[in-house]
């Protein structure tokens, strides 16, 4: 059973995901990490952001498993994964790992932004995870002020927009839900409720 679950900045996705696979015993791939990956590696090689060659090669050199992810969910980093990510070179570099991944014996949840429509166009399952910019907004200060780091509402605020908007406009694999997708809207949910919710999706798509 292949689970794709795409959506927005800090709507819940990556927490509905891991919880899934939990769930249902399924091996589980943050997408986004992979992006944030190769950000970092650009960013510690002293390369630019806009450097597409060097950009591929730091996705074509990255595993699956061996992210340091306390470094990689900083503020800055999903800035600089979201440019990055608009690279149509890079994401053509990341594509394979990712259905590969995907095509596990038992299967697997991948949460991203291109999952239903991109990497895994036949998944079994395809939600889309939303809320509103200023629960979003709201939710990524919180974590980020857990993690230590000094942070200013209208700042994160203003983050997820550009954000939303260069996911969603980027001509390569923008970020939308698939057609076949059922949305999943966690303004006013709680994670548990917010899970409940997507097993109801889940037992409602696969014949157990």
């Amino acid at each position: 059973m292949i689970i794709a679950i795409d959506g927005p900045a800090a709507s819940g996705k990556g927490t509905i995901a891991r919880r899934l696979a939990a769930h249902y015993r399924l091996a589980h791939l943050d997408t986004g990490l992979l992006y944030r990956a190769t950000a970092a590696s650009l960013l510690q090689a002293d390369k630019g952001l806009g450097d597409v060659a060097a950009a591929v090669a730091a996705a074509r050199g990255l595993g699956l498993v061996e992210f340091d992810e306390e470094q990689l969910r900083g503020a800055g980093m999903g800035e600089a994964a979201s440019v990055v990510a608009a690279m149509p070179e890079v994401r053509a570099a990341l594509i394979q790992a990712q259905r590969d991944f995907a095509s596990r014996p038992r299967g697997a949840v991948l949460d991203g932004r291109d999952i239903g429509t991109v990497i895994c166009p036949n998944a079994d399952v395809k939600i889309f995870v939303t809320a509103s910019p200023a629960a979003r907004a709201q939710r990524r200060a919180l974590e980020l002020m857990r993690r230590g780091e000094k942070i200013d509402y209208a700042s994160v605020l203003a983050d997820i927009a550009r954000r939303d908007a260069r996911d969603a406009e980027r001509a390569d694999a923008p970020m939308r839900a698939a057609g076949d997708a059922l949305t999943l809207d966690t303004t006013r949910l709680d994670i548990d409720a917010s899970l409940a919710r997507a097993i109801a999706i889940v037992e409602s798509r696969v014949i157990t």
